[in-house]
């Protein structure tokens, strides 16, 4: 006699619609929880975020020129001689 072996149903493709539905069942007290793991899951399949997290350390000393220009950086900024990002996007037409 020969073992009966019973074959799963297939399972259905989730799609994009069953997971909010889903979500929309979920009680308040869990969307902080499901917020921060989906967006887990969002930074762990891109690419380019995973590209510059395994990127080795920049381990080049300072020069004299690299040290002089972050000390006129910071004597900028504490002069106020800087420019907001969305000002210079007006500026250039962005």
């Amino acid at each position: 006699m020969s073992a009966i072996t019973k074959s799963k149903p297939k399972a259905k493709p989730i799609t994009r619609t069953a997971l909010r539905r889903l979500i929309d069942q979920l009680p308040e007290s869990e969307l902080v929880a499901a917020h921060r793991y989906l967006c887990y899951l969002r930074d762990e399949s891109d690419p380019v975020r995973q590209t510059f997290l395994n990127a080795p350390l920049d381990d080049e000393p300072l020069t004299e020129e690299d040290s002089k220009a972050i000390k006129e950086g910071k004597e900028d900024i504490k002069a106020g001689r800087v420019y907001a990002l969305e000002q210079v996007k007006a500026e250039l037409g962005l």
